[in-house]
């Protein structure tokens, strides 16, 4: 069953680590019409080896046949979809909000309810630092909205697969460039 283009969708990519690799794989995403949501670049235990998360919205089709395509850039060492229900997905927000005597209680209780930590405390204003899952952020921001945040900081989304080694995670290199699959920029049949 075809799921909807709205449908949210997180991506991992373990690249080469080296010059350019960040400005391909986006441009590829770019050029098959992909809007991304949030994007995150990290060191792995391979320091030849970068961690790309993509957060971004699409049809499962389309989200095949860029996987395909980028499956194929030479710097692509593995591209996988993260399941939600499969996966640990944490995001971390900073948020400052204006605040005075009046309502420094509140903040703190919704802080408080929250799990979010107070990191700075002004006269004026107060800082939260909040990590967890983007639905949990989301709600977060929710309760802010009758204050005025004065400045807002998401990482996006950084994702693990539960449990030990997966299958993706064995697929040699070399089986990645034998594939036969479409060169990237090329239009796929529907």
């Amino acid at each position: 069953m075809e799921q909807n283009n709205n449908t949210r969708r997180v991506i991992s990519l373990l690249v080469d680590n080296s010059n350019g690799v960040l400005a391909r794989i986006s441009s590829l995403f770019c050029r098959r019409g992909f809007n991304i949501d949030s994007l995150t670049v990290s060191a792995t235990n391979d320091p030849s080896v970068s961690r790309i998360t993509v957060t971004l919205r699409g049809t499962e089709q389309a989200l095949n046949q860029l996987i395909l395509q980028t499956e194929r850039l030479e710097v692509t060492r593995q591209i996988f979809e993260l399941d939600p229900d499969k996966s640990l997905q944490r995001e971390l927000l900073l948020l400052k909000v204006e605040c005075d005597t009046q309502n420094r209680a509140e903040l703190r209780e919704i802080s408080s309810i929250y799990k979010a930590k107070i990191i700075d405390l002004s006269p004026d204003s107060m800082i939260f630092e909040l990590t967890g899952k983007p639905d949990k952020i989301d709600a977060f921001l929710t309760m802010f909205k009758g204050y005025n945040i004065l400045e807002l900081c998401r990482t996006g989304v950084t994702a693990l697969e539960r449990g030990g080694k997966h299958e993706h995670m064995q697929k040699l290199a070399q089986e990645v460039g034998e594939a036969q699959l479409p060169l990237p920029g090329t239009h796929c049949p529907q």
